[in-house]
């Protein structure tokens, strides 16, 4: 395209913007020489139709404005800069990358087109010694085995709804799966079980509330990818702990397709949930990606500024700090991978209307560059948020690194699953000896830990 066709656009608010009239793109990238925004064919998503640059850089942010492209725009990135892995940097422009911003993602990953940075087989098709190999720069292109981000546009109608904003003392949660719950389930109408709209049919709003259920815990349905071993044994990651869009909904729940309609069936059940008076809160997974170490694939943030992103070695910045036993761990150190996080959140609560986050690992998230600390930046950013601090945050309150175990050692505003608890509980099921004390601890609050 000619460059004139780019209008210079806004640096905020990050990611695709449509206002009516054509989309701004704005992405972060601290290193990055150059980004490159690509086109694809709804039809045909692995055919790039063209490709634009974002020629405005403004505080790190690359930014442009194309007239013209409309709702339900296939695109992703392209980023320019140095391949060095021993200075922790990893662009390779031949890689297609997600827009950490998209709200929407069309497609999975396929781990047989070359999504990694590196040659993962020799000119001859034979799998390559790993030891060494991320250090050499693959320029095979991997847009078709790479999800698109979709164009949305905010236009549902939530006819008023209203949070429940049930107290937590007198909350009764009730953790589940988005497609396991419903997935058998006989009053539910066979193309909508396992989706979000199933979960939000009579029979089950019904069945929860007999319970005294006021919150359902959703397992994670963040936009995740299934690791390449899993995929390669014929299997899935059930869980979806491994996330690759903070603020795309897991299309595989949806029976609407991937092009947006997942986002809209998320918010139709999340309305149909709040009428029945019962609050939605997320397992939301932002202490790690589905990135992985320096083997794993490029797919997003690594591509995009992986020393940004990502918590690295400081003596061999090649490797990534993992103090979540996933690979690598985010830098909620850096400001705008902080910002993401916060971002995400608040896009959760005020488009997505939910009430409320369980944080895995949220250890994690509060280590600074000396370690643990309850006044790190991410527990300050969320408490002077006017709509995060006021939402239900709850802590799994360790990690695998060291010092990581911090049951009852998280800030005001937090609740934590109680580690302890579980651990008694399980301890009298097996049938160990002299357990009273304890359960006594445990069933009645556990004062020692939590007492003001």
């Amino acid at each position: 395209m000619r460059r004139a066709e780019v209008l210079p656009g806004k640096p905020y608010p990050l990611g695709a913007t449509y206002d009516g009239e054509g989309v701004n793109f704005a992405v972060f990238s601290e290193h990055a020489r150059k980004l490159e925004v690509c086109l694809f064919d709804p039809s045909e998503p692995s055919r790039e139709l063209r490709r634009f640059p974002l020629l405005e850089k403004t505080y790190h942010v690359h930014h442009g404005y194309m007239p013209g492209l409309k709702p339900g725009t296939l695109y992703g990135l392209r980023a320019h800069g140095p391949y060095e892995p021993k200075r922790g940097l990893r662009f390779n422009p031949h890689k297609l990358l997600v827009d950490p911003y998209a709200r929407a993602l069309h497609g999975q990953v396929d781990f047989s087109a070359p999504v990694h940075a590196y040659p993962t087989v020799d000119e001859g098709g034979k799998k390559v010694d790993l030891t060494e190999a991320d250090l050499t720069l693959d320029v095979r292109d991997s847009a078709a085995g790479v999800p698109k981000a979709v164009v949305l546009t905010d236009d549902f109608d939530w006819e008023g709804d209203r949070p429940p904003a049930t107290p937590l003392n007198r909350s009764l949660l009730y953790e589940l799966h988005v497609k396991g719950f419903t997935k058998l389930h006989p009053d539910v109408p066979p193309l909508l079980r396992g989706t979000y709209e199933g979960l939000a049919q009579p029979a089950v709003l019904e069945h929860l509330q007999r319970l005294g259920v006021t919150a359902v815990e959703l397992l994670p349905i963040h936009a995740s990818v299934d690791e390449s071993f899993l995929v390669r044994k014929g299997l899935t990651n059930y869980w979806g702990y491994n996330t690759l869009g903070f603020f795309a909904p897991d299309a595989r729940y949806s029976h609407c397709g991937s092009l947006g309609g997942q986002v809209t069936e998320f918010k139709q059940m999340v309305k149909a949930l709040h009428r029945a008076g019962i609050e939605v809160i997320l397992d939301v997974v932002y202490n790690h990606t589905c990135e992985g170490n320096h083997q794993g694939p490029t797919l997003s943030f690594k591509g995009l500024d992986n020393a940004a992103y990502y918590r690295l070695n400081e003596k061999d910045p090649r490797f990534y700090l993992d103090f979540t036993g996933c690979g690598n761990s985010w830098n909620a150190t850096h400001p705008y991978a902080l910002r993401l996080v916060a971002d995400s959140l608040r896009y959760w609560v005020e488009v997505m209307h939910v009430d409320g986050f369980r944080f895995d690992l949220a250890t994690t998230l509060g280590r600074d560059r000396h370690g643990y600390d309850t006044r790190a930046a991410f527990f300050q950013l969320l408490h002077q948020d006017p709509v995060l601090s006021r939402v239900k945050l709850i802590a799994e309150p360790w990690d695998v690194g060291d010092f990581g175990y911090q049951v009852g050692n998280f800030p005001v505003l937090w609740s934590e699953w109680n580690g302890k608890y579980r651990d008694t509980i399980r301890r009298y099921w097996k049938g160990d000896d002299r357990q009273a004390a304890e359960i006594g601890y445990r069933l009645t609050g556990s004062s020692d830990l939590y007492a003001l």
